[in-house]
């Protein structure tokens, strides 16, 4: 036999070489002090980053928003994780479909993004309840965002089970998060309790390691109490703000840091019963191009605001309680429905002055489809369907009890009495003490009677016989996610008084709708008798299907009032056509059956049907007196028209 073939030395050394190779260049991001910069692996590093919620937009389109993210220049992503998207029930957690953050990431990492998480466990966004889950209420006493043990014991079971999940995609271990955020504008809190966020630091290292960059955000009111020695501070503000003051303040908490406005802002939200937000092109870019100079490190905030689908939307609270809107466009340079805007080109260009910008085209905008209008047809009022709606039966109480009291999360519920007395003149009805949270549609034996709403005095008068069913209807149009953002139960708070009459000896239906539209219209219940005219609260559907390319739409509701929409039984969201600004309901093509397929469209009306009840789907969004269009404009012509266009609205 003969002799083995000595191993050659290079083939006996590679081993060696890796791993000296990965001794002396190992994967970090760190702040350089003596110099005010950062470093990535090193090398002097500064992001240009933007945000995008991945629970705002449907799974399938996450790559598309994010190459659009790459392509407009940015080197980072920066996003939230709502801990209430993931534990929906204390102990059972969903990282699946469009709750699998962890694609997310990798997503990112394939379009060439670093990462900038934002976990909470509070993170504002706009979001129901600012990401904490609603079933923390269902402890009545309990302290939000404070050292609270029972608040803790919950974020400790949260973290526990996120952080070692999130671990491996830290950047020194190989991942593309390069820093993680410790809560969020925490001195914008009325609490102020240092122990509590030394609690969530303690918490972060010990998860996570020593490696990992944790940081704060907080406005420039917020940095006394939102800052925290050892935690990386850095500050939020928009193009209309004092950059040079504001920057300046920053420095006096973080002196020998780099300078970093983690939100800046390229648009606004939108408030029902508000005018639409838009923020001028102009400024932002010159903002931008203002703070790269200074070498700092810059979020855009939204750089791809999405949709708050189902029931989803925060509320702020600013003397008045105001809900957030379906559409989360916030003027963002990449549209709604993913398209590329003006403002993109703009910041695009700036971003071209201090960084290479990737070659190429970005997409053009996605196919718009249009149909309609389609007749919507009466399956009848909601108080016909309560077997259906609430198939465990109602609770018994002498008093209304919450949302929270009953396990009942988002939605609806019924409260329902039995007048014991006759009433022969008109009568006030009311709810002492801002009671309603937060609109509530009265009905006598099954008639609308009116609304009463939050944070106002409104009485409705009413007059029936002894006996006479009283069903009030209770809608939770969000928890607050920022203002006082105290505890926000849902429901009837306080017993209404009818007269002098405090109404006890209530039944309450905790409404499952979602469950009901899904059983409905895959089985194909049989209808109940049809009032003649419907009043109150009422469900309509028809079924479509679409003969031609199916493409993303806007829902357009005309002469409708308020309700719920769902498409093939996905809870599109909220519509509030009377009151505004938005009109529209964005529909991504993936919602729809493709051609040959029928589609459904269900209707919760809430209030008011018109006379022709009809739809209809455009090709374009209206949010309030204005219509974006969805144009593709190439940097050489980004100026030639603006997106808006006036409505009539």
């Amino acid at each position: 036999m003969a002799p083995e073939k000595p191993l050659c030395l290079p083939f006996l050394m590679l081993p060696l070489l890796t791993l000296l190779l990965q001794q002396a260049d190992p994967r970090s991001f760190v702040v350089d002090r003596e110099r005010g910069l950062f470093l990535l692996d090193g090398t002097p590093f500064r992001y240009v980053s933007g945000s995008l919620h991945y629970f705002r937009v449907p799974r399938i389109l996450w790559a598309d928003r994010l190459f659009k993210m790459r392509l407009s220049g940015l080197n980072a992503v920066q996003f939230y994780v709502p801990w209430n998207f993931h534990e929906p029930e204390p102990g059972v957690y969903n990282f699946n479909g469009s709750r699998d953050l962890f694609t997310f990431l990798n997503e990112a990492a394939i379009a060439n993004l670093l990462v900038i998480l934002r976990p909470g466990p509070y993170i504002c966004a706009e979001w129901e309840m600012g990401g904490l889950p609603s079933w923390l209420l269902r402890n009545p006493k309990i302290n939000l965002r404070t050292s609270d043990p029972d608040f803790l014991a919950a974020v400790d079971s949260w973290f526990k089970v996120l952080l070692p999940k999130i671990y491996p995609f830290l950047y020194h271990n190989g991942g593309n998060i390069i820093s993680i955020q410790v809560e969020n504008e925490y001195g914008s809190y009325w609490a102020c309790d240092f122990n509590y966020m030394r609690h969530l630091a303690g918490l972060f290292r010990a998860l996570l390691g020593d490696k990992i960059l944790l940081f704060t955000t907080d406005g420039p009111d917020g940095l006394k109490c939102g800052t925290l020695k050892g935690l990386f501070a850095t500050i939020d503000f928009g193009p209309a703000d004092n950059m040079t003051k504001i920057f300046a303040l920053l420095q006096k908490y973080e002196p020998n840091g780099p300078l970093v406005n983690s939100e800046y802002y390229t648009g606004w939200l939108d408030y029902w019963g508000q005018n639409h937000s838009t923020q001028s092109i102009e400024p932002i870019a010159k903002g931008l191009e203002n703070m790269l100079k200074l070498g700092a490190s810059v979020n855009m905030y939204m750089f791809h605001g999405g949709t708050n689908f189902g029931y989803w939307n925060g509320a702020d609270e600013k003397g008045r309680f105001l809900p957030i809107t379906t559409s989360y466009d916030y003027d963002a340079p990449i549209s709604e429905a993913g398209d590329t805007t003006p403002k993109l080109f703009a910041l695009r260009n700036v971003i071209g002055k201090f960084q290479e910008v990737p070659l190429g085209p970005l997409p053009p905008p996605s196919h718009k489809m249009m149909l309609g209008p389609l007749t919507m047809h009466l399956d009848g009022d909601l108080l016909g369907f309560l077997d259906f709606l609430c198939p465990q039966g109602p609770i018994h109480s002498v008093m209304p009890l919450t949302f929270e009291a009953v396990k009942q999360d988002h939605g609806y519920m019924l409260y329902r009495t039995y007048l014991s007395y006759s009433i022969f003149e008109p009568t006030p009805l009311w709810v002492p003490n801002n009671g309603v949270h937060d609109r509530a549609y009265v009905m006598l034996d099954g008639v609308i009677q009116g609304v009463l709403e939050r944070n106002t005095d409104n009485k409705l008068y009413l007059m029936g016989k002894v006996g006479t069913k009283l069903d009030i209807l209770l809608e939770n149009m969000g928890r607050l996610s920022f203002g006082s953002n105290h505890s926000d139960f849902k429901g009837l708070l306080e017993p209404p008084i009818l007269g002098q009459t405090i109404l006890t000896q209530w039944m309450i239906f905790p409404l499952k709708v979602d469950h009901f539209v899904k059983w409905w219209y895959t089985f194909k219940l049989p209808k109940r008798p049809q009032p003649k005219d419907p009043s109150g609260p009422t469900f309509y559907s028809t079924m479509f299907p679409i003969l031609g390319s199916a493409g993303d739409t806007f829902l357009y509701l005309p002469g409708w009032t308020k309700g719920q929409v769902w498409i093939n039984g996905f809870n599109l969201g909220r519509y509030w056509t009377k009151l505004g600004p938005q009109h529209t309901l964005y529909v991504p093509r993936p919602l729809l059956l493709p051609r040959g397929a029928v589609n459904t469209i269900t209707l919760l009306e809430l209030e008011n049907v018109p006379l022709q009840p009809q739809i209809q789907f455009l090709d374009r969004p209206i949010l309030n007196s204005t219509v974006h269009r969805t144009l593709s404009l190439s940097p050489d012509v980004q100026n030639d028209s603006e997106l808006m266009e006036l409505s009539g609205h």
